[in-house]
């Protein structure tokens, strides 16, 4: 979510985070609905999350932490993790589950700026602000140059911005937001424009995750002095 976003205490998503149900929707303004996964978000890591702990080294900054599964799940795994979100029941719910978050947004000041050796943007988080491109050069500032940041898509392949708000299907709303949903072949073509490439993608339970690096470290260049050789896919 932006941090344009008027969080409160009684915003459905607050609501659905304190509670740790749903039901809960991102809505279009034609009627359009896509379901908010909230109990999953308030429960431990499943297995496709696990797959993504797997992949992560070093120092781990996961951006739109929710409710802080995974930051709180890095942390019991020996990671120095943090969650970051615009969301202060968000952060409030990572610290009760033994996370460390902030109350932040991406495009605000970090702690750490290139240093981090991962960057999490899962749970469709791709989207926050509406601008995939914007997004993944921001994160080029956020991670060290041999970082990685793994991305979660969504299951079929779209690229679309539009505005959002967060409904509970009982008619209450969240102030509206701009949103985006990519699927794996347009994040791919962002990131290369944006001076990443794809080092790994694979699918778990369903979803659909993309791990992206820095071209130029995928592609150093030998020493000596023959044409430069791509050690990532």
């Amino acid at each position: 979510m932006t941090a344009a976003a008027a969080w409160t205490a009684d915003d459905p998503y607050s609501l659905a985070l304190r509670s740790g149900r749903g039901p809960l929707y991102l809505r279009r303004g034609d009627g359009w609905l896509l379901p908010l996964e909230v109990e999953r978000w308030c429960e431990a890591p499943d297995e496709a999350d696990r797959t993504v702990l797997g992949r992560c080294r070093g120092t781990v900054l996961d951006i739109g932490c929710g409710p802080g599964r995974l930051v709180a799940a890095l942390a019991a795994r020996g990671h120095r993790a943090l969650g970051i979100d615009v969301s202060p029941e968000a952060v409030a719910r990572t610290a009760r589950a033994g996370g460390s978050a902030l109350h932040r947004s991406v495009f605000d000041s970090l702690p750490g700026e290139g240093r981090w050796d991962t960057a999490l943007l899962i749970d469709g988080n791709i989207g926050i602000g509406g601008d995939p491109a914007a997004l993944l050069a921001r994160m080029a500032e956020v991670l060290a140059p041999s970082g990685s940041l793994i991305v979660e898509c969504a299951e079929v392949e779209v690229d679309e911005r539009c505005e959002v708000r967060v409904a509970d299907g009982r008619g209450a709303l969240s102030t509206p937001f701009v949103w985006a949903r990519v699927g794996a072949a347009a994040l791919t073509a962002h990131a290369g424009a944006r001076g990443w490439v794809r080092a790994d993608r694979w699918t778990a339970a369903g979803r659909v995750f993309v791990e992206l690096r820095r071209r130029e470290r995928a592609f150093p260049r030998p020493s000596g002095g023959g044409p430069e050789r791509a050690v990532l896919p």
